[in-house]
């Protein structure tokens, strides 16, 4: 089945580069862009898509508007909205999950996690992006003292989870230890095999909460 797409920007450079994005996946398509919150809401109503994107900052209604509308508590028959936005803010997340979001991603993430959130809600998990989740885990998650024996990590796929629990992108990952973003991303695999982990989001909240991380420690 291909999951149907709506994207809410109010720029348009930012849903055609969405667009690119999701028409590229062979079981995606985008089925219409709004580039206002009333219009996200009445298109999102009219057509029922599986996801749909909505940025914070919106004329008419903005985002955390939107979702509240569309996903939010006591919504009849709610949609699944992920919020996609430039701004990092503790008080953005919190709303925008309270009324119902199934992911908050920031643009700068990059479109593999776009990709990997819209996956994610269709399989009724919540996504958030690594560099939320690392700010939220440092006051959140108290760190324990040791590592747990199961985790059969080896010496690079601990050092590459330490860097993604810093919410570093696979790129930075790479140009740090000099190798290929291709073997980066099959380290994380391994590891997320390991930590049964379904997304790096796990990764970074494993490392956390395991010691590998400390408050102390550069982000």
């Amino acid at each position: 089945m291909t999951t149907r797409v709506l994207i809410a920007d109010d720029q348009a450079g930012i849903r055609d580069a969405f667009r690119m994005v999701i028409d590229a996946q062979p079981d995606m398509t985008v089925v219409a862009e709004a580039a206002d919150g009333r219009s996200a809401c009445d298109q999102a109503r009219q057509l029922r898509p599986d996801v749909v994107l909505a940025d914070i900052r919106m004329p008419g209604r903005d985002g955390l508007e939107v979702t509240r509308l569309l996903a939010g508590p006591g919504t009849t028959d709610p949609l699944r909205v992920i919020v996609v936005t430039t701004f990092d803010l503790d008080e953005y997340v919190h709303t925008a999950l309270r009324e119902g979001a199934c992911g908050f991603i920031l643009k700068r993430s990059g479109p593999n996690l776009l990709i990997e959130a819209i996956r994610a809600a269709m399989a009724g998990e919540a996504l958030i992006s690594p560099q939320v989740t690392v700010r939220l885990l440092r006051r959140m998650v108290p760190p324990k003292p040791s590592t747990p024996s199961g985790a059969d990590l080896t010496a690079r796929e601990l050092e590459v989870v330490r860097l993604v629990a810093e919410g570093r992108t696979n790129a930075e990952i790479a140009q740090t230890l000099v190798l290929s973003p291709g073997t980066i991303k099959n380290h994380i695999a391994a590891a997320q095999r390991k930590l049964q982990s379904r997304n790096r989001v796990g990764i970074a909240a494993w490392a956390w909460s395991t010691g590998q991380m400390s408050p102390g420690d550069p982000t």
